[in-house]
């Protein structure tokens, strides 16, 4: 069986969607970016497992909610909460159970040839910021926190004419093309799974934040009784090890 890949392509609106097409898919999944590298190893074992061909469609959960009110069609849908109640409210997905499928954690990013830094503490995260040439985060959730923490750290304005806000997936090009003393703060699989990005840690102690993530079937789905199957599959002890490999706990 072959396995049809489409490039990712950067849209018109500045997100990045990322679609991995399984020729004849039977389920089509709708996911929230960060989850990409788990939720693509998932979905191999349970087509091999189940016989059940997946089709996955990722992008930031605003562009994933944006998509199915505008008349996209999906199985089911893995994004955070939020997201989740708005398309309650408008009908797209039914009340009920909400299993939690993980969560993701902040992080930083370098050039994967620059120096090491240590951002093991409030102190030392603060002067790696500091000797930062610039600094890219997102203008969704997890950027919002990090906005937060340069707020407590008490260098939120000495460090404005450096900071970098983009789409999530664009939080690495100010980096890549940088000179290697640029830094990116994101999602920790996005940044562990990006080609030319070495991941420097997590944010430290209390200053670390986490996206959680539920799946829920859309009502429109044809295929329910496939798409439970496949949320009781990514809580199964099978997937356990599988998330966890790829920044999801």
């Amino acid at each position: 069986m072959r396995k049809r890949v489409v490039a990712p392509a950067v849209l018109a609106v500045g997100f990045l969607a990322f679609t991995g097409t399984i020729q004849g898919a039977e389920l089509k999944v709708m996911g929230d970016s960060p989850l990409g590298p788990a939720l693509s190893k998932v979905a191999d074992l349970y087509q091999r497992e189940m016989q059940t061909q997946v089709e996955l469609v990722l992008a930031p959960s605003p562009v994933v909610k944006q998509k199915i009110d505008a008349g996209e069609t999906a199985d089911l849908v893995i994004v955070q909460p939020d997201f989740v109640d708005e398309l309650t409210k408008a009908g797209k997905v039914g009340a009920g159970d909400r299993p939690m499928i993980g969560r993701v954690g902040i992080g930083l990013g370098a050039r994967s040839d620059s120096p090491p830094r240590d951002i093991s503490t409030p102190e030392k995260l603060k002067q790696t910021l500091l000797s930062a040439d610039t600094l890219s985060f997102n203008k969704v959730k997890s950027g919002n926190h990090f906005a937060t923490v340069l707020e407590r750290l008490g260098i939120a304005e000495t460090l404005k004419p450096k900071i970098v806000r983009t789409s999530p997936i664009g939080i690495f090009e100010p980096v890549l093309k940088g000179t290697g003393n640029d830094i990116a703060a994101g999602t920790i699989p996005l940044i562990a799974t990006t080609p030319g990005i070495k991941f420097l840690g997590p944010l430290p102690g209390d200053l670390q934040d986490y996206l959680t993530y539920t799946a829920v079937p859309l009502t429109s789905t044809q295929r329910r009784e496939e798409a439970e199957n496949f949320i009781r599959f990514l809580t199964s002890s099978k997937t356990k090890d599988i998330f966890a490999a790829n920044g999801v706990n």
